[in-house]
């Protein structure tokens, strides 16, 4: 195991055991985009069932958009290759846009598809926890969006109830990892392309990849920032905020 996955590895089951992730016997389903941090949490996680005092089971999953740019052909071949159990799910998403008028960001309704489509898989598959492969940089930026959107001090939990679907709790296990970790660890894989999406520039022009950007940004004037904010959100003193829920009574 080459050392930047070995790295990787031991994040992911620090996370896992950290933020109780994983039971015996569970069923996951892992959130299969095509893209560098789903793959990866797909090794990461086959890697640590081959070691984990607990049996638990893994199926990926990969929507299909019908862009014929999509490369499902060889993200299914490679799941083929590495013997992971694998569904592909039709989500036709240009003709849903069309079809609904849809006028905002289409990511915003693409990731709600994703999600609803997920959950339904997850319900007829007997999967009681979804896997997603945000990175820690992922839950930074989140946070940052959240904050000055407004939307209170929240960020995506490494494990939290699906919302709209109850029994099934949707897991990060790259929670505490670094992207930069998980782009070092490529090299050893030879992953197929899954091809770019058509909404790229859209994606690009996003406000959750402003926040992205703007962590890295943050990171080149602030030494170590990604392990100080991630203590920062491990080390929640909700008395000193601004809600008066949390008066502090001396």
């Amino acid at each position: 195991m080459a050392e930047p996955f070995k790295e990787l590895c031991k994040l992911t089951g620090q996370a896992v055991a950290k933020y109780k992730m994983i039971a015996a016997g569970d069923r996951i389903l892992v959130g299969l985009s095509g893209g560098k941090d789903s793959f990866a949490l797909l090794h990461a996680l086959h890697a640590l069932r081959r070691k984990a005092p607990v049996e638990f089971g893994l199926i990926a999953a990969t929507f299909d958009p019908g862009f014929p740019e999509f490369n499902l052909p060889g993200i299914a071949g490679y799941c083929r290759r590495m013997g992971w159990e694998h569904r592909m799910v039709a989500l036709p998403v240009a003709e849903i846009l069309e079809e609904k008028k849809f006028t905002a960001t289409p990511c915003v309704l693409c990731s709600r598809l994703r999600r609803g489509k997920l959950y339904g898989l997850a319900r007829e598959l007997g999967c009681n926890k979804l896997a997603l492969g945000q990175h820690f940089d992922d839950i930074a930026a989140s946070f940052l969006m959240s904050l000055c959107r407004g939307q209170g001090l929240t960020t995506m939990g490494p494990n939290v109830p699906a919302k709209s679907e109850p029994g099934v709790r949707i897991i990060r296990p790259f929670a505490l990892a670094p992207e930069s970790l998980i782009k070092s660890c490529l090299t050893q894989w030879d992953l197929p392309a899954a091809g770019k999406c058509r909404y790229e520039t859209e994606l690009k022009a996003g406000d959750r990849a402003f926040f992205r950007n703007l962590v890295d940004e943050l990171a080149e004037r602030i030494p170590n920032l990604r392990s100080q904010m991630a203590r920062s959100l491990g080390n929640l003193q909700p008395e000193y905020l601004l809600d008066p829920a949390y008066l502090k009574k001396s």
